[in-house]
């Protein structure tokens, strides 16, 4: 089956617009610090968008059907609101990436860092889960935390990123971020529960960027 065309509207990049490929969206973003983005299933509503504010469009997306079987859907049951859902975003591999936490009801955004240079999706994961543990730990909340990530929430339990990505000067700040990621996981204890945001029952993680 022929993937279906999207087109991509810029809000803030080297040029603003709808265009009608990955590439030349990609090329607008790229190296634009505090790039604004999305995607989008026609060219109208690529264009009314752009008439709006980035803001009123990020992280949404068409209503989510579940492929999985009733008896499966009722297994996993439905969220718990009383949460934060976190994620990442990416602009290349690596690339200029940011992170942040949102209400998992209402999507109202709590927390946001980045974009930081030459960073990894697995490495805004992991920060963001760090980030939300502190924070409800300083408000002594009994909210949890939904990721997406299996991969950020072993870094978590380990306490460690282990990232194959090279420190170097363009990242630096980045990964002093990370430093102190690990040491607050290392000095602090919390009764946060981290649970796995179901993707295929539930539709994407309200936290999620919704630009590609």
């Amino acid at each position: 089956m022929a993937k279906k065309k999207k087109y991509y509207t810029v809000w803030k990049g080297h040029h603003i617009g709808v265009f009608e490929s990955w590439d030349d969206c990609k090329a607008q973003i790229k190296d634009f610090n505090g790039a604004q983005y999305k995607s989008f299933n026609t060219f109208e509503a690529a264009k009314t968008a752009l008439k709006g504010n980035y803001k009123d469009y990020i992280g949404k997306s068409k209503k989510f059907k579940s492929e999985l079987s009733e008896a499966q859907l009722k297994k996993i049951g439905q969220p718990n609101y009383n949460s934060i859902a976190v994620d990442a975003a990416v602009s290349g591999n690596p690339g200029k990436m940011e992170y942040r936490g949102v209400d998992t009801k209402t999507k109202r955004e709590i927390f946001k860092q980045g974009p930081f240079e030459e960073g990894t999706n697995n490495i805004g994961e992991f920060l963001a889960i760090v980030h939300g543990l502190a924070l409800l730990k300083k408000k002594n909340s009994n909210c949890i935390i939904y990721t997406d990530s299996k991969t950020a929430m072993s870094w978590v339990k380990k306490k460690t990123c282990n990232t194959k990505l090279e420190k170097r000067d363009k990242n630096k700040t980045l990964f002093e971020l990370v430093d102190r990621a690990v040491e607050w996981l290392k000095n602090n204890t919390y009764k946060t529960t981290i649970a796995k945001w179901e993707t295929k029952a539930w539709g994407e993680i309200p936290a999620d960027f919704g630009r590609k």
